[in-house]
């Protein structure tokens, strides 16, 4: 091999990329320092764009097609290098393709409750989230914007900066479009073009585009779904007194058509409910009943259970005894101070004198004689 042919196995002169991923969006050519032979071919497929970076400056853009890179079709490149349209020699640049495809599937949604005004329900926090589609229509300023000098740049790195963009523009588009919570359901495809016609002029200074965006649910938090649900409930049971009504009249039907259940029990039962639904729907033949009397005052509360005390005496236990026969043993001297008595609640035996009801029985009674008197 002579040192010409050498020389020439180190240019790369064929320069391209076919993309396996489904979410690379710029993928440098690598080279390992070799440099690009002039005259080189590059080949920029559907889908894609090729962007020359020379010397660190954007140079020219590429659109599908095959080209030979020659000062004819580089004209910024030529520009740059001040080249003569004879110049031959092999050049350093670098190369970065992107995909210009459209990447879809892409999901968004709001980390916490944005809070709006309802028309209806006054301020309401909702959740919401769905998908969106994206696209790059301008490779050079997504290049000098976003990218930079990255030799493969995914989705993934812009996805977090776009959904912070859905999620701000998303609640001023929902604060602006007067549209109740409860419609929103009905008109999430009109909401998602609104978004995206939102959005689309903040993505434009980054070189992209978003194609759709689409809401697949808007949420409110669980207690108010709670209470939504609780007067969903109310409407559709409408009135309530139709309401029970409705469902005697289905249990007295239900009762009838069950004879066996209990002999009469079910014709009974049903012909129960049919004469308190007649009353209630005033009287057998349409008319009012007559106005019922007035009620009677309630009884009066029973009286306290008294309360009464067992008595330990000599090992044996007597009694119940009420708190005047108490008083009569301690007149006749039966009960004593240190006698030892028990009531319901009372935390074991205590002696008499102990208890506060016996111990005022004492304090009446006179003390005992004095011995010889």
């Amino acid at each position: 091999m002579g040192i010409l042919d050498f020389l020439t196995g180190e240019f790369i002169d064929v320069i391209h990329w076919t993309d396996d991923t489904n979410d690379t969006m710029v993928w440098r050519f690598e080279r390992e320092d070799h440099e690009i032979k002039y005259g080189a071919k590059l080949t920029v497929r559907e889908g894609q764009a090729a962007v020359l970076v020379h010397e660190g400056q954007l140079a020219d853009v590429f659109t599908p097609g095959l080209y030979q890179l020659e000062t004819n079709n580089m004209p910024i490149m030529t520009t740059l290098q001040f080249w003569d349209h004879g110049f031959e020699s092999p050049f350093k640049s670098e190369v970065y393709f992107v995909n210009t495809t459209r990447f879809s599937d892409l999901k968004w949604g709001t980390k916490n409750p944005i809070i709006c005004r309802d028309p209806e329900f006054g301020p309401v926090r909702i959740r919401a989230y769905g998908t969106y589609e994206i696209k790059v229509i301008d490779a050079a300023r997504f290049m000098s914007e976003i990218v930079g000098t990255d030799g493969e740049f995914t989705m993934d790195e812009i996805s977090y900066q776009i959904r912070n963009i859905i999620t701000s523009q998303f609640s001023a588009a929902i604060a602006g479009s007067g549209v109740p919570v409860l419609d929103m359901a009905a008109n999430t495809l009109d909401l998602g073009k609104l978004l995206a016609t939102k959005i689309s002029p903040a993505l434009a200074e980054y070189g992209l585009e978003m194609r759709n965006l689409y809401i697949e649910n808007i949420s409110l938090p669980p207690k108010v779904e709670e209470a939504l649900d609780k007067r969903t409930s109310m409407g559709l049971a409408g009135n309530l007194d139709q309401f029970m009504q409705y469902s005697a009249a289905e249990a007295m039907s239900t009762a009838a058509a069950n004879p066996q259940g209990g002999g009469g029990m079910g014709a009974g039962l049903g012909m129960g409910m049919g004469m308190a639904m007649a009353q209630q729907m005033g009287g057998p033949w349409g008319q009012r009943p007559a106005a019922a009397p007035a009620a009677a005052p309630p009884p009066p509360p029973p009286p306290p259970l008294e309360k009464v005390w067992h008595v330990a005496e000599s090992g044996e236990t007597k009694g119940p005894f009420s708190r005047a026969a108490m008083g009569r043993m301690v007149g006749q001297g039966s009960l004593g101070r240190e006698t030892l008595v028990w009531t319901a609640g009372q935390d074991g035996w205590k002696k008499a004198a102990d208890v506060m009801e016996l111990a005022q029985l004492f304090t009446v009674m006179p003390p005992p004689p004095p011995p010889g008197a």
